[in-house]
């Protein structure tokens, strides 16, 4: 993703290492086990500020990493904090509540939240949309979830199958595959290139703050491209992220990250030393957004290391 990122900010002369930090950042809040460890997290802080892994993003760049003597946080200028909350737009006025932390750390340091963020902001939001759904389309036919007949299925994945097809007749499986991703980036990269640079020109900005102020992302695909990947992101929702077997297992590591949770709310001393030793304490939202730091500090190795430390089992993520 990072490297989508960077090759679209320097073909479209944008600031390269901007783009690449917030690339690079913007998944820092993602607790384990993904979306479905934030939906567990989320539903868990429900009395205490819920739990957005963007926020957690801006939690862990401005107060949870303690590198230096003066302050906590690192030392990140305000473009990079802006995009790290805004990639995906405005937050004020778009129709659902702002989450907490951000809100917080907006009454130290206004991030504009009522406007778009930089160019380099939606170019690495972009850059994501591109690289999940190519890795979400290359790892659900790994786990067997579709075939490439169900692929052919979808309008733009059957033009780009026909011509991996012409061009290397009988190849099969993964390659085919590889093949068929590696196409899909390139079209998806040249119809961002294009549809940005057609909205550039009609919108001439003089400075970043025309950008911010434009009402739509500057940043965009075309409508024809966005009809195709809606048809695609319906086939993957359908046949990927709601087949029976990733739904059973994002259950179970719903259920892994609830049950941490609520053990660490109710036993301050099942927390690791350093963490137990800094807790607010128990029983306040402060506790709970602690609990919450520090589940969404671990990765899926570690959340199960403590599942079966606190429990003596194994959960069946397979």
């Amino acid at each position: 993703m990072a490297q989508i990122a960077r090759s679209l900010a320097r073909t479209l002369r944008l600031d390269e290492d901007l783009t690449e930090a917030l690339a690079l950042a913007h998944d820092l809040g993602h607790p384990p086990f993904g979306h479905a460890g934030e939906r567990a997290l989320d539903a868990a802080m429900g009395d205490a500020g819920g739990f957005d892994h963007n926020a957690q993003s801006l939690r862990v760049v401005t107060a949870l990493e303690k590198k230096y003597a003066k302050f906590d946080g690192l030392n990140l200028t305000w473009e990079t904090l802006e995009g790290l909350v805004k990639h995906n737009g405005p937050l004020l006025g778009a129709g659902h509540a702002v989450p907490e932390p951000i809100l917080a750390y907006n009454a130290k340091q206004d991030l504009d939240l009522a406007t778009f963020a930089s160019l380099e902001a939606q170019v690495a939001a972009l850059a994501d949309d591109i690289a999940y759904n190519n890795h979400d389309m290359d790892d659900g036919y790994r786990a067997d979830c579709f075939t490439f007949d169900d692929l052919a299925a979808v309008p733009i994945a059957a033009r780009l199958l026909a011509q991996v097809d012409a061009a290397y007749p009988g190849i099969d499986g993964p390659r085919r595959l590889y093949e068929v991703n590696r196409r899909l980036i390139t079209a998806l990269i040249e119809d961002c290139i294009a549809e940005t640079t057609r909205r550039l020109a009609a919108l001439k900005p003089k400075d970043a703050d025309d950008v911010r102020q434009a009402g739509e992302p500057v940043v965009a695909f075309t409508e024809s491209m966005q009809a195709e990947l809606g048809t695609l992101r319906a086939f993957l929702f359908a046949r990927v992220y709601r087949h029976k077997r990733v739904m059973r297992i994002m259950g179970v590591a719903e259920a892994v990250v609830m049950a941490l949770f609520q053990r660490y709310a109710r036993d301050a001393g099942a927390l690791p030393p350093e963490w137990r030793d800094q807790a607010p304490p128990q029983g306040t939202r402060e506790y709970a957004r602690h609990i919450a730091d520090f589940i969404a500090g671990q990765t899926d190795r570690y959340a199960l290391a403590e599942y079966r430390r606190l429990f003596d089992a194994t959960p069946d993520l397979r």
